[in-house]
């Protein structure tokens, strides 16, 4: 496994999960959905690739006794994931918290900010919720224009995750922002496709954690039909 980089937990599960299934298979807005909210409820990284390997094993065994069909999403995992994410943390009772790691370069103060400008940029251009687009865009510009000010110096884990909790606020305000503005019917048409696509895990899922993933989606998808970015650094291109 790479190393346990706070900012390589989407990367890792998809490796995960495409490793265990045999097969390629690009995760769907469904499936980042849920890891979001695995992320954002603190699931530890370690507890959803222990969830993700003993559903599959589980899988298999039941395989070889009979045909089943091929696991087509992560939600599959999500009961062991869960399952997985409480014995690691009656396990952790008691025990001293685990030393901070360090983390793998790949945040350089000019590549984030070029990150920020480029999010700042489609804002700018989009033509729903106007005013709360604008306000977000110059706050992004913002915060691009403090990072290149700062002398340059090695990357500091507690200043990219301050970030990423800034940038996770307003995400959240322009979410609020974009719901408010968008058409009934586009918001319940979003809602019915979340309803369909979750469908066939709703039994492996509880229902706090399935109006979580529906949430996330709906957001996804909201932010896709206006060509909208996502702020994250768990977004940052890669190149």
């Amino acid at each position: 496994m790479a190393g346990s980089n706070y900012f390589n937990y989407f990367t890792e599960i998809e490796e995960r999960f495409q490793q265990r299934r045999g097969a390629l298979l690009l995760l769907s807005t469904l499936d980042w959905a849920l890891i979001e909210t695995w992320r954002d409820a603190g699931v530890p990284l370690q507890a959803v690739l222990r969830g993700i390997d003993a559903a599959f094993d589980k899988y298999e065994a039941r395989q070889k006794r009979g045909r089943m069909r091929r696991v087509n999403g992560l939600a599959w995992c999500a009961q062991s994931v869960m399952q997985a994410a409480d014995e690691l943390r009656e396990a952790s009772t008691g025990t001293a918290p685990p030393a901070a790691e360090s983390r793998e370069s790949g945040f350089e103060q000019e590549r984030v900010a070029a990150h920020l400008d480029a999010a700042a940029g489609a804002l700018e251009q989009t033509s729903i919720a106007h005013d709360a687009c604008a306000a977000t865009a110059s706050r992004l510009r913002e915060i691009a224009t403090e990072m290149r000010a700062r002398p340059q110096q090695a990357d500091a884990p507690q200043e990219i995750e301050s970030l990423e909790r800034t940038l996770t606020v307003l995400e959240e305000k322009l979410f609020a922002a974009l719901t408010a503005a968008a058409p009934e019917d586009t918001l319940v048409a979003l809602k019915e496709h979340a309803a369909r696509e979750l469908a066939p895990y709703r039994s492996r899922m509880s229902a706090v954690q399935l109006r979580q993933v529906e949430r996330q989606f709906v957001q996804k998808q909201l932010l896709a039909r206006y060509d909208l970015p996502r702020f994250s650094l768990f977004y940052m291109s890669q190149q």
